[in-house]
């Protein structure tokens, strides 16, 4: 039996990614809920924000704990992947904080429930208490459903096929993961460090160039920037030369071993009103619980596709328990699989990374190290590696799909689009409602299109592969899965927040002169254009032309 090489040259570069891109996920939670950024300013009816030092004592801890487990979990399914196996070449799956559900969790649960807090309880330190709960009882239970998700993992990877897994997996990675980092204040917003910090990511990990004396990559791009920073800060003052904005300074924030459980010391009343704002975020909990248990599946055919063979099922009961217990110890953010694990195959890396950033992120959070971190460390320098992961999944959803359902692939990357596209237009215009109709018509066009994305890429890009199969009937039973989603809000929801709920119910809740804009493309107008598609393929199934094939057709 081949002995298993599970620490290697690889697994350096592959944990400064990895590690660094878990880093960026809480820079963005941290600077959303403690400072009036532009999208939170917008957001937020009060500019009611948690004070630095409550997000790294009771948020950060718990939050750092479920990477901790789900990553230590993940590198003992590589050894006994490569015992099984007897292969020497396995990379363990990488595992970390989800970034969509982080803006999703930061802005439509916690800035939420602090102004709900503060209107019931009257203090700044109850409404921090009560927004705190109410995050980590989200993502308690959003761990729950995860897990009971889990036993029909691989079922779901066996029954789609893998253009529509991959198809929106390559949407989230070019939309989100690839293009929000030069936003803002990210690589495109200061241009001196980003760019500089970007140029070396594409050099070293993504055209896989070795730096002198092989110095890893993504290390050398923080650095880089890191550097260029420091200068700017001492070029300004002296020469008057803008380079880069300050960053905020580090937060004196104790470390306290027990306060991320001090939310055991409230009575019953105080956890019944909790409770009640918990259940009521469900519908914006479960979609982005929904999107990680896809994204999970995603991920475990997509290291299939390199050639490490991982049981999905053990992939999302990970993923669950992790976040489960994050909830538990006061975090907030939930953990999925990352989805670059091509990448990291591609560096070279084993195990060790994933124990590496286990041990890292676990023990540096729980003491309260980020609070020096997320202070010295500037975004734009931290931000490329989130590009060079987006690239490369992207990249490897089309190589490892079959050419002809490359087409499939693409249309999945449309609803994610739309999701880009109001992202942009919160973060100019927040939640205002534009005073054109043809304005609010593309506002409410692009919501529609944009909620629930993740599960629409999947529909829409299985179906067309089905269709480019000769499939017919396969694809009008993705088409009525969609609208069956759709008139529920699982897909399409015209409301804000992502909402599920019955459609009259949805509709009531739409208001003022948004429900003009929305008299063509209410869920029942979404449902029955799928359910007429669907009627149409199972027609053209009957044509000679059209006819269903059991053997596709080759490249």
């Amino acid at each position: 039996m081949t002995r298993y090489s599970w620490a290697r040259q690889g697994d350096i570069n592959a944990f400064f990614g990895l590690m660094l891109d878990n880093v960026a996920v809480m820079i963005i939670l941290f600077s959303a809920v403690t400072s009036l950024d532009p999208i939170a300013q917008q957001i937020a009816d009060k500019n009611i924000r948690c004070t630095p030092e409550f997000v790294l004592t009771r948020m950060i801890p718990g939050t750092a704990l479920g990477v901790l487990l789900g990553d230590l979990v993940f590198t003992w399914m590589a050894f006994r992947l490569a015992r099984r196996t007897g292969r020497s070449d396995v990379t363990a799956m990488p595992l970390g904080l989800d970034t969509p559900s982080t803006f999703g969790v930061a802005f439509l649960i916690l800035v939420p429930a602090l102004q709900e807090g503060f209107a019931k309880h009257g203090t700044h330190e109850a409404a921090m208490d009560f927004a705190w709960h109410v995050g980590l009882l989200s993502l308690a239970m959003a761990g729950v459903f995860k897990v009971a998700c889990a036993p029909f993992g691989n079922a779901v990877r066996r029954l789609v096929p893998r253009a529509g897994l991959l198809g929106s997996l390559a949407a989230i990675a070019l939309a989100l993961i690839a293009f929000l980092p030069l936003l803002l204040d990210g690589i495109a917003g200061v241009p001196l460090v980003g760019m500089m910090s970007l140029l070396i990511i594409l050099i070293t990990l993504v055209a896989r160039r070795e730096l002198p004396f092989r110095f890893p990559g993504a290390l050398a791009a923080v650095l880089v920037g890191v550097l260029i920073y420091l200068i700017g800060q001492w070029v300004e003052p002296a020469l008057g030369i803008p380079i880069a904005p300050a960053e905020k300074a580090a937060s004196a924030a104790r470390w306290d071993p027990l306060a991320m459980f001090s939310y055991f010391s409230h009575d019953d009343s105080w956890w019944a009103g909790v409770f009640a704002s918990a259940l009521a975020k469900m519908p914006v909990v479960l979609p982005f619980a929904l999107a990680t248990i896809v994204g999970g599946i995603d991920c475990t055919e997509s290291a299939a596709s390199v050639g490490d063979e991982y049981d999905t099922r053990a992939v999302l009961l990970t993923e669950g328990g992790a976040s489960l217990v994050a909830g538990l110890l006061g975090g907030v953010i939930q953990t999925t699989p990352y989805i670059g694990h091509p990448a990291y195959k591609k560096m070279g890396a084993g195990a060790a990374y994933t124990l590496a950033t286990a041990l890292f992120i676990g023990v540096v959070g729980y003491f309260g190290g980020f609070q020096y971190l997320f202070a010295y460390l500037p975004k734009a320098a931290m931000f490329p590696i989130l590009v060079f992961v987006g690239l490369e999944i992207t990249a490897q959803s089309f190589h490892a799909t079959d050419e002809r359902h490359y087409p499939a692939v693409t249309l999945a990357m449309l609803p994610a689009l739309a999701y880009l596209a109001l992202v942009v237009l919160k973060s100019v215009h927040g939640a205002a409602i534009p005073d054109r109709e043809d304005g609010r018509l593309v506002l409410q066009t692009l919501r529609c299109l944009a909620n629930g994305f993740v599960i629409t890429s999947v529909l829409w890009s299985a179906a067309l592969a089905m269709i480019l199969d000769g499939k017919m009937r396969a694809a009008a039973a993705y088409f009525l899965v969609a609208g069956v989603a759709s008139l529920f809000g699982v897909m399409h929801s015209p409301l804000i927040d992502e909402r599920i709920g019955l459609p009259w119910d949805v509709l009531a809740d739409v208001q003022g002169p948004l429900v003009q804009a929305l008299r063509y493309q209410t869920p029942y107008h979404w449902a029955a254009a799928y359910g007429m598609m669907a009627l149409a393929l199972v027609g053209l199934s009957f044509t000679t032309q059209s006819r269903e094939t059991e053997e596709p057709r080759t490249k």
